[in-house]
């Protein structure tokens, strides 16, 4: 689906500023979508929302549809009378690097402050019947997530596939027995839920009142353990124990020279193609909802998948499987219709992906990064791109573009290509990367929010094959520069990206 000639930048939530330890949806998330607008974007894309757990990856979440407890945000309760300012003590949430998330304090001191809003919630009777009509609504998946993750907090530490057997296997009378004894902390999950959907709900609908609009991202697979594997193991490919027999990842690449073993179940797809594709008809008409724009990450998985034996430590002894291929997206668009959907089709892309991807009409994705140190016959450099496409300077995996080229020696074929490309010198380089993205045929031109503020590596959000560290950075009020902000509008504006 076309989206038009537009540009945006790459931000999680957890990375806005703010005084609780976290990026939240408050203030300053409604600070940041002005920020958006007055830079003359229109793009605001972000990673996934659901609750991480091991890792605090986004891509490994507790569920496929619900929303990260974290993300609450604090001053907004006590505006509506749920918490009182002088409960919060904001100088406790705060890692000693103001520009990291230590997600272990920020749980240890929200979630408490979270369940007591929940105490004083229970005692409105308007209020209960708010909550009550959220839970009605989203009984689908609400009622299987908020017992998974009471029954995680009665059994901590241990993955679903450890817990007693009956509950393991989902036998109706055990789960209607802990459904009883866990009510209230199934309602205080319920609730949790409420109070994301609320607040993100709201912020959306600024962001699109401001002519801005959300780029969402849903990994291809889910946690192994997540409520989603727990409810719908026939949809995964697990042995009798309920275990993986083969898990998913990418072969070498890139970034890694043993491969990515993510370790995610993969699906059984001629199972889900028995039910219609029903989960994931759901999981897309979910996205909806949250997303004005839907980025469907490691989409060659749905025409070939890297299969590792779980026993397997690396990727490298995976095999090539074939995906659902055309008829998954069939049955979504027979479903939902024709959707506003990105193919992050990067890696060992083949004929057959490209022609999945073509077929449905879908933006690919292009990475400056990628384009430099070979010849001009690269798919990356910018005279190569269709105008359906997506290009980035680079994405959540990839280092800053400061921290990109000062990790280029200054004689390598890499970075003396860009200069030559960009007509740049090093001190310009940087910007010229970026002016290329915006100058380029993509329709759709899409920025880290580190590369329009020049940091380093010390900035980057994640790097793949390497277990701790991810995910934390933050950005600070001193990190805003208006000169570079102002630089941003003009290009964009330049080129044609107001659309």
């Amino acid at each position: 689906m076309a989206f038009g000639r537009k540009s945006g930048l790459l931000l999680h939530p957890t990375s806005l500023t703010g005084a609780y330890g976290i990026g939240t949806l408050g203030k300053a998330a409604y600070e940041w979508v002005d920020l958006l607008a007055d830079a003359q974007q229109r793009l605001w894309q972000i990673l996934p929302l659901g609750p991480t757990g091991f890792g605090d990856s986004p891509y490994q979440c507790y569920s496929a549809f619900a929303g990260n407890p974290l993300l609450i945000d604090l001053d907004l309760l006590c505006a509506q009378g749920w918490l009182e300012p002088e409960e919060l003590g904001a100088e406790i949430f705060g890692a000693e690097d103001a520009r990291k998330v230590d997600y272990s304090k920020v749980r240890a001191h929200k979630l408490p402050l979270i369940e007591r809003a929940f105490k004083r919630f229970c005692e409105n009777a308007g209020a209960m019947e708010a909550l009550d009509a959220f839970c009605a609504a989203n009984a689908a998946w609400l009622d299987d997530y908020a017992l998974f993750m009471a029954l995680q907090e009665q059994y901590p530490g241990k993955s679903w596939t450890e817990w007693p057997r009956e509950i393991r296997l989902r036998q109706s009378n055990a789960l209607t027995t802990k459904r009883q004894q866990l009510r209230q902390p199934i309602l205080l999950h319920r609730f949790m839920q409420y109070l994301f959907f609320d607040q993100w709900m709201a912020l959306k609908a600024y962001a699109n009142k401001r002519n801005v609009r959300i780029i969402g991202d849903i990994p291809i697979y889910v946690s192994g353990d997540s409520a989603d594997v727990w409810t719908h193991p026939h949809y995964f490919v697990l042995d009798a124990d309920l275990l993986p027999t083969h898990v998913a990842g990418v072969p070498p690449d890139y970034f890694s020279e043993t491969g990515q073993r993510w370790g995610n179940p993969l699906f059984d797809w001629k199972a889900l193609e028995t039910h219609q594709f029903d989960w994931w008809i759901e999981r897309i008409r979910a996205s909806l909802t949250l997303y004005d724009i839907t980025r469907i990450d490691h989409f060659r998985g749905f025409e070939a998948y890297w299969a590792i034996p779980a026993s397997e430590e690396t990727a490298l002894l995976g095999e090539w499987l074939s995906g659902p291929e055309h008829a998954l997206f069939e049955a979504i668009e027979k479903a939902l219709g024709h959707l506003p959907l990105i193919a992050e089709d990067l890696g060992i892309i083949t004929p057959e992906v490209e022609k999945l991807r073509d077929d449905f009409n879908l933006p690919g994705m292009k990475i400056l990064q990628f384009a430099f140190g070979g010849d001009s016959g690269n798919v990356y450099l910018p005279h190569h791109y269709a105008k359906n496409s997506v290009v980035y300077t680079g994405t959540h995996d990839n280092d800053t573009l400061a921290g990109w080229i000062k990790s280029l020696p200054y004689d390598s074929r890499e970075l003396l290509h860009a200069k030559a490309y960009l007509d740049a010198d090093d001190l310009a380089l940087h910007w010229a990367l970026i002016r290329a993205a915006l100058a380029s045929a993509a329709d759709t031109a899409i920025i880290p929010f580190q590369d329009i503020l020049n940091l380093d590596s010390r900035s980057r959000m994640n790097t793949p094959g390497i277990a701790e560290g991810n995910w934390q950075w933050r950005y600070t009020h001193d990190d805003i520069d208006p000169k570079a902000l102002k630089r941003l509008a003009s290009m964009t504006e330049l080129y044609g990206r107001l659309r």
